[in-house]
């Protein structure tokens, strides 16, 4: 699967979480989404897209959850 649609799919699933108003939730909830129902080269590609662009096109968001899934 291609980065751009990585990217966007990540992004919907951050618009979902913006709704929560707590910032840690909401990125912890990406991250467990991403975890539980994204396969690992799936999660492999956003995160080399991650570490290539910084994240462009990235929702702040998954951005940040991204971010933490590539620390471990």
């Amino acid at each position: 699967m291609n980065a751009e649609r990585l990217v966007a799919m990540a992004n919907d699933i951050a618009r979902y979480f913006a709704s929560e108003p707590d910032h840690a939730e909401a990125v912890a909830g990406i991250g467990t989404h991403l975890r539980r129902f994204w396969e690992p080269r799936m999660r492999a590609g956003l995160i080399a897209h991650w570490r290539a662009t910084g994240g462009e096109d990235l929702h702040e968001l998954a951005r940040e959850a991204v971010a933490r899934l590539a620390e471990g």
